[in-house]
């Protein structure tokens, strides 16, 4: 017999798997045969009270009841049973196949606070960074897990960070009221050998009440700090809780607790057009890949579409879906927004058909900051929870992170970041237990076990 391909350690993960499910039936055929002895002897005495089950007098009122009453019960009871079982054994295998596709590959730890916000850098070098509560954004070698640079300009909550499109800049928005342009030079060093990411976590256990992150954290020891930004765009009244770049870079739009959106010159960080008409608070904004095109996410409920495709004309759509805070909105290649909401909802929005989602996705806990692959258009779903999920764009859920005593986010996931094209760590999630988390998604298999 060919030898198996399959690392040990999922090979005797599926045996172990497999015996149980020949037990889980074996154990359903003994039931299912007790079950037919008993439908015999109920048979039997109705034979014995003059009825025969092929016989017409069967169908007699009250005998016919009772007969049909209690076949109705064992039949019940035999679905039950069944299904309970077989439940059992598809979640037993459905986690087993998510731990097998989707591994945990770097923990970055060194933030004094929780996380809010990450990205991955679209121009080389192709670097992590993270924006944190303790008032700092850092940037970190994806394959090492090294921090290469602390932003310490801020002097509050830094909520956001975003990297321009070309160069070596990054855009990060704080509490302090403003937000910060600062240019970065990094040098990434050798990468590790890499570590076996196959060995699968255990099941879901729920250890809320340990949480090693309540210690002092393994703060990086030599990382070099930036502490004056080259552009400071000022001009809100309150917190601004996102920022992101306009295609080509050369303006950037800030998302504020002040109610309003503000998009800038860079260059000479001029305020361009306040973006006003939300009733409650913004919680994010994001900008299209490559049209001129804006969505404001608010807690009145909605996120707005804004249009600076045209210089003379400045449209602006309203989408009303959800029953709660919208947490973030984000474009996808092509035209669809996908939405995420407090009301514990993701709904996918057709940019030509604003009147209803064309997918709605239901879960379990309040969603934050979504985003969505490139190339297959996978959503991660960041959960107060602390789970992380992914769906596709049809509403289809695909996998669920592991998470356990072991591994994962210990407090609420708070925004998820893809980097498709990098062979070590393609997704990123971070949260409020201080670390980012790079994850190994085999996108391929995933979306062949759909």
């Amino acid at each position: 017999m060919e030898e198996s391909k399959l690392p040990s350690s999922i090979r005797s993960n599926l045996l172990d798997l497999f015996g149980q499910i020949e037990r889980e039936f074996e154990n359903l055929y003994i039931e299912n045969l007790e079950l037919r002895r008993e439908i015999d002897t109920l048979n039997e005495r109705l034979a014995a009270d003059g009825q025969t089950v092929d016989g017409g007098d069967l169908s007699k009122g009250p005998l016919k009841a009772k007969a049909s009453h209690s076949t109705s019960q064992l039949s019940q009871k035999l679905k039950t049973t069944y299904k309970a079982s077989t439940s059992k054994i598809v979640s037993s295998f459905k986690a087993t196949t998510s731990r097998a596709l989707c591994q945990l590959a770097k923990e970055y730890v060194g933030h004094r606070d929780g996380i809010w916000d990450l990205s991955v850098s679209r121009a080389a070098p192709v670097i992590l960074g993270t924006a944190s509560a303790d008032h700092n954004a850092m940037l970190w070698s994806i394959e090492t897990g090294k921090c290469l640079l602390k932003y310490v300009g801020h002097a509050g909550s830094v909520n956001s960070i975003k990297f321009h499109p070309t160069e070596q800049m990054a855009l990060t928005a704080s509490g302090d009221q403003t937000a910060h342009i600062w240019r970065f030079v990094v040098q990434l060093p050798a990468p590790q050998p890499v570590a076996d990411i196959s060995v699968p976590c255990e099941d879901d256990v729920d250890f809320s009440d340990k949480d090693d992150a309540d210690g002092e954290p393994e703060g990086p020891s030599e990382c070099p700090s930036v502490r004056v930004a080259s552009t400071v765009l000022k001009s809100h009244q309150g917190v601004v809780i996102a920022a992101d770049w306009l295609v080509g870079g050369k303006q950037a739009v800030t998302a504020s607790w002040d109610r309003a959106a503000n998009l800038y010159d860079v260059e000479t960080s001029e305020l361009v057009h306040s973006l006003t008409g939300h009733d409650q608070e913004l919680t994010h904004c994001c900008t299209h890949p490559t049209q001129r095109l804006v969505v404001t996410s608010s807690r009145d409920t909605t996120f707005r579409l804004w249009d600076f495709r045209d210089p003379s004309i400045h449209s602006v759509n309203v989408f009303q879906g959800h029953t709660d805070t919208v947490t973030s909105a984000v474009f996808t290649v092509g035209d669809n927004v996908v939405s995420g909401s407090d009301d514990r909802t993701v709904k996918v929005w057709d940019l030509k058909n604003m009147r209803s989602p064309i997918a709605t996705i239901r879960t379990d806990s309040a969603v934050n900051r979504i985003s969505v692959s490139v190339s297959q258009r996978i959503i991660a779903l960041p959960h107060d929870n602390r789970q992380v999920r992914l769906f596709d764009m049809a509403g289809v859920r695909l996998a669920r992170l592991p998470r356990s005593n072991r591994q994962g986010h210990r407090r609420m996931v708070c925004c998820s970041a893809w980097s498709e094209d990098n062979p070590y760590c393609n997704l990123f999630t971070c949260g409020f237990d201080r670390q980012a988390i790079g994850w190994n998604i085999n996108i391929p298999a995933l979306l062949q076990e759909k």
